[in-house]
C-alpha cells in the first residue's frame, strides 16, 4: 500500500511550522524579548514606542536640570560670598562713621572697603562653563567693570535684565538665574554704588557728610542681595524636585516598557522544550513514512 503524498506534505508543513516556532522561541530565550517586529504584537509595540519617547524626554530633562542645578549652585555660592563681603564692609563703614578714628584709620577703612568692592565685582563676574551667571541673557559678556578714574569710582553693568528660565515637563516655568541688575544695581539698593561711595567717604582721612546715607544704602543693598538669593534657592529646590520626578518617571516607564516586550524565560523554556519534542516526533514520523513509501515502491 502506497502512502498518500498529501499526508507527507502535511507532515512536512507541520515540521516547518514547528521548526520556525522553535527558532522564534530560541531567539526569545536568547534576547529576553518576545517582540522582534511590529507584526509580533502591534499594540504592544506601539505602546512601547510611546513609552520610549516619553523616557527620552524624561532623560533629556534630567540632564538639562542637572546642568542647570550646577550653574545655580555656583550662583548661590557666589551670592553667599557677596553677603559675607557686604557684611564686613558694613561693619567697617559703621566703625568709620563712629567719629572715633584718626585720618590713618579712615584711610585704612577706605582701602579695606575698596578691597571688598573688588571682591564683590569679581563675584558679580562669576562664570560657569564659560558663561557669566549674572549677565542676564548676555552670558558671553562680562557683567561689571569699574572705572576708578572718577571720584567716587563708577561701576557699569554690561548685561541685561533677562533672568534665565526652564520649563518642566508639566509646563511649570522655573527661574534659573538672576540678572546682575536686580542683584547688584537695583535702584535704591545699588551694591556697587554704595561701596564706591563709601570708599570715597573715608579716603580723604575725614568722614564725608554722605557716609550715613551711603551706609543706609549698603544696608538696603545687603538685604536685597539676601532676598534675591532666597529667590534663587527656592527655584533651585523646585528644579531639583522636578528633576527627581522626571528621573522616577523614566524609571517607571522603563519598567513598563520592559514588561510589554520582555519574554517570560520560564514559559519560553517550557514552550521550546515542547517544540523540540514535537520536532523530533515529526521527523521520526516523516522518516518512517518515507521508508515505507520507498519499500512499497520497490515491491510494486
Amino acid at each position: 500500500m502506497r502512502v498518500d503524498p498529501h499526508y507527507v506534505t502535511g507532515l512536512v508543513a507541520s515540521l516547518n511550522q514547528s521548526t520556525l516556532s522553535e527558532q522564534q522561541l530560541t531567539a526569545e530565550l536568547s534576547s529576553g524579548l518576545r517582540l522582534s517586529s511590529l507584526s509580533d504584537d502591534p499594540v504592544a509595540v506601539g505602546q512601547a514606542s510611546l513609552l520610549n519617547t516619553a523616557i527620552s524626554q524624561d532623560d533629556s530633562f534630567v540632564q538639562t536640570a542637572a546642568t542647570t542645578e550646577s550653574m545655580m549652585q555656583v550662583s548661590d555660592s557666589a551670592l553667599g560670598a557677596v553677603v559675607t563681603q557686604l557684611t564686613s564692609a558694613l561693619s567697617l563703614a559703621v566703625a568709620g562713621n563712629s567719629g572715633t578714628n584718626n585720618a590713618a584709620d579712615l584711610h585704612s577703612i577706605s582701602q579695606q572697603i575698596s578691597g571688598i568692592r573688588d571682591q564683590v565685582v569679581s563675584l558679580a563676574n562669576t562664570a560657569y562653563q564659560g558663561s557669566y551667571v549674572f549677565a542676564g541673557s548676555k552670558g558671553n559678556v562680562q557683567p561689571y567693570t569699574i572705572d576708578e578714574s572718577t571720584t567716587p569710582a563708577t561701576a557699569t553693568y554690561h548685561g541685561d535684565s533677562q533672568a534665565g528660565t526652564v520649563t518642566t515637563e508639566n509646563g511649570e516655568t522655573i527661574q534659573t538665574g538672576l540678572a546682575g541688575s536686580a542683584v547688584f544695581s537695583e535702584p535704591g539698593a545699588d551694591v556697587m554704588a554704595a561701596l564706591n561711595n563709601l570708599v570715597a567717604d573715608f579716603s580723604s582721612g575725614t568722614v564725608s557728610s554722605t557716609a550715613s546715607t551711603d551706609i543706609s544704602v549698603l544696608q538696603t543693598a545687603l538685604a536685597n542681595v539676601s532676598q534675591q538669593r532666597t529667590v534663587l534657592d527656592s527655584s533651585l529646590s523646585r528644579l531639583e524636585s522636578a528633576g527627581t520626578y522626571a528621573q522616577t518617571d523614566a524609571t517607571n516607564r522603563t519598567a513598563t516598557a520592559s514588561i510589554l516586550v520582555a519574554a517570560d524565560p520560564a514559559s519560553v523554556a517550557t514552550q521550546l522544550s515542547a517544540a523540540e519534542v514535537q520536532n523530533q516526533a515529526l521527523m521520526s514520523v516523516i522518516s518512517t513514512v518515507e521508508k515505507q513509501s520507498l519499500f512499497d515502491y520497490t515491491q510494486a
